[in-house]
């Protein structure tokens, strides 16, 4: 790696480090300092590492927030899902985890796969500007989304006002389902939620190649699994596959 290199990741001397407070499986806790700790902030801290700058956490309470401020010069790189909205203002590389996206129906709902919910009548509440909920403003063609802010207002506006589905991620909705007995998770998955690290196109195109290489090489040598692993988020949080 030239200097050359961390001069444009980390034009300050440090990597400051975007971070989505609001994904608990990258998010698991924080550092005795009070710096976000999970499998994102160790991947960015990996990277500072590589490049020899020390690592600057700069949390945002959601996606959406963090992805506001790409043209800000806020943060250097941004770990959050990679969306082609997003895409728009930030560079991101292949996953280096995805998780699952889909629906939580209420007790004696007659749907029963993912397929059915897409029609005329069914409401769905998701999260504004997740990326699962950018998946299905996309996608979606019969049934109507309603936005609600964070995944807790999402819930909360999925049981009081009756509505057919909650989308979520499907760890989120697991625990979800000790709130309302008798609810079910749909088998399968519409999307599956693509974490990435970005970085603003504001920067070089060879910044952005490199950080790309990284997260390769990330998956690859084992060190996405092992932090995984570390954070106890396996069998819910899974590597993506190598590029």
């Amino acid at each position: 790696m030239s200097d050359n290199i961390a001069e444009q990741l980390a034009p300050t001397g440090v990597l400051r480090a975007g971070i989505n407070m609001s994904n608990f499986l990258l998010v698991t806790g924080r550092t005795e300092s009070g710096d976000p700790d999970g499998v994102s902030p160790d991947m960015a801290r990996a990277l500072g590492e590589r490049i020899g700058v020390p690592v600057k956490m700069v949390p945002f309470p959601t996606p959406g927030e963090l992805a506001d401020a790409a043209e800000d010069d806020i943060w250097d790189i941004g770990l959050i899902g990679a969306e082609p909205q997003r895409a728009e203002k930030i560079a991101f590389t292949l996953a280096y985890s995805e998780i699952e996206a889909t629906y939580l129906v209420p007790p004696g709902s007659p749907i029963q796969s993912i397929e059915e919910v897409d029609r005329a009548g069914i409401r769905i509440a998701v999260s504004a500007r997740s990326a699962y909920e950018l998946w299905l403003s996309r996608n979606i063609e019969h049934a109507e989304l309603v936005l609600a802010q964070g995944l807790g207002g999402a819930f909360q506006l999925f049981v009081d006002e009756g509505y057919e589905a909650l989308a979520g991620l499907r760890p989120g909705l697991i625990g979800d389902l000790e709130k309302l007995p008798g609810a079910r998770i749909l088998d399968g998955q519409f999307s599956a939620v693509q974490q990435a690290i970005g970085v603003p196109r504001s920067r070089p195109g060879s910044a952005a190649a490199f950080v790309a290489d990284f997260v390769e090489e990330a998956k690859t040598s084992g060190l996405v699994a092992s932090l995984i692993a570390r954070h106890g988020v396996e069998g819910r949080l899974m590597v993506a596959a190598a590029g």
